[in-house]
């Protein structure tokens, strides 16, 4: 039932199959019948059936007719692993890749009203850098990550645009037509790249972090002096950024394909 190599002892191969019925269900489908359970798994018939059994048997799973759904006990049981366990806490790892990936400071923000605040950071190894702290406050409609705020949650938009579009710098965009404009194509390229809007001499690349809901909890972000982040290095450095948002989502509970709710 088992194999080994010389790395060790590879995980039992029920355990493989155990785990592939648990991800069948998600936010979206949290009630599958067994027939919809082997389609998802691709396990045969007769397998699926007797693992699903035997899951049910000992409270990782629940029936509920010819449904089930991930059981209570399994939850229960879970809970000892979340305690203690926060967004900057899950989402550390992915935002010290980035810094290491890039070689630039990255920053987590989350939104507040008409405002972002910095709430962890791995700072830059560079001498020149572009200063930031936990607890900074800054407006959404200027600079990378307000703007994926802005893009990903309607509500964030209408706050920014009641509060006011303050003209911070030259390259500050505080016309709603074209602000919108650039909203639907962060949608649409899942980053946001920004230069001078904020700060004179700044610039950023930031994507969305997404919750087991599928809505918008986070902003995680690059930031760096123009001298060493330009419009041309924005091809190189956006995968490193949308890799790294994608890490943090996974790490919260994200799956592709979870739509948030109305």
């Amino acid at each position: 039932m088992t194999t080994s190599d010389k790395a060790g002892t590879t995980p039992l191969l029920v355990l493989q199959k155990i785990r592939q019925i648990l991800e069948c269900f998600t936010i979206e489908a949290p009630e599958l019948t067994l027939q919809q359970i082997t389609r998802a798994t691709g396990l045969p018939t007769s397998t699926c059936q007797r693992l699903v059994h035997n899951l049910l048997r000992e409270g990782f799973l629940d029936r509920n007719g010819d449904t089930y759904r991930i059981g209570l006990g399994l939850v229960r049981w879970a809970a000892p692993g979340t305690f203690g366990l926060d967004l900057v806490q899950l989402t550390r790892p992915a935002l010290e890749r980035l810094r290491d990936r890039t070689g630039e400071t990255a920053c987590l923000y989350v939104r507040d009203g008409a405002y972002r605040t910095v709430v962890a950071l791995a700072e830059t190894h560079h001498v020149v850098m572009r200063l930031f702290m936990v607890g900074m406050v800054m407006s959404l409609h200027a600079g990378s990550a307000g703007k994926v705020f802005m893009a990903f949650d309607p509500t964030a938009r209408r706050a920014a645009v009641s509060h006011g579009l303050t003209q911070h710098t030259a390259r500050t965009i505080v016309d709603i037509d074209l602000l919108d404009r650039q909203l639907a194509e962060i949608r649409r390229t899942g980053y946001s790249a920004t230069f001078e809007e904020r700060d004179v001499g700044a610039a950023s690349v930031s994507a969305p972090v997404f919750g087991n809901t599928g809505d918008i909890v986070a902003a995680l972000g690059i930031g760096a002096p123009t001298q060493r982040l330009t419009p041309a290095d924005v091809p190189r450095i956006a995968p490193a950024v949308t890799d790294a948002s994608a890490e943090a989502s996974r790490a919260l509970g994200y799956r592709p394909g979870i739509r948030p709710a109305p």
